[in-house]
């Protein structure tokens, strides 16, 4: 099992910036894929980033050039740094960890942080 709290989302202008953490009970390198997903009010969640054991990256084509997803293995943490935001990047973010345990598959989420930018 994996526990995931996120922290770092807030209210900010459009044009801002915020930068996410998400901290993970495990270490992150052991995790397969570790990501960044959101859901705006009355939509479903989607993709935002991802990054994996190897340190590969994956956008959703509305993030590219904006979000940038890191990581501090020694911190077990993963990052989405959000820069240039837009109205519609408003929604609740949630971290996600996917990754194989004995076997198993094991998908994780944290319970989110909500992020609105105001035009």
């Amino acid at each position: 099992q994996v526990q995931l709290v996120e922290s770092g989302g807030g209210l900010v202008q459009a044009g801002g910036s915020l930068r996410l953490s998400c901290v993970a009970s495990r270490n992150i390198f052991t995790i397969n894929v570790m990501g960044w997903y959101c859901q705006a009010p009355g939509k479903q969640r989607e993709l935002v980033a991802t990054i994996t054991s190897g340190g590969s990256t994956n956008y959703a084509d509305s993030v590219k050039g904006r979000f940038t997803i890191s990581r501090d293995i020694a911190k077990n943490t993963v990052y989405l740094q959000m820069n240039s935001l837009k109205p519609e990047d408003t929604a609740v973010y949630y971290c996600n960890a996917q990754t194989v345990v004995g076997g198993d598959f094991l998908n994780a989420w944290g319970k989110g942080t909500s992020v609105t930018v105001s035009s």
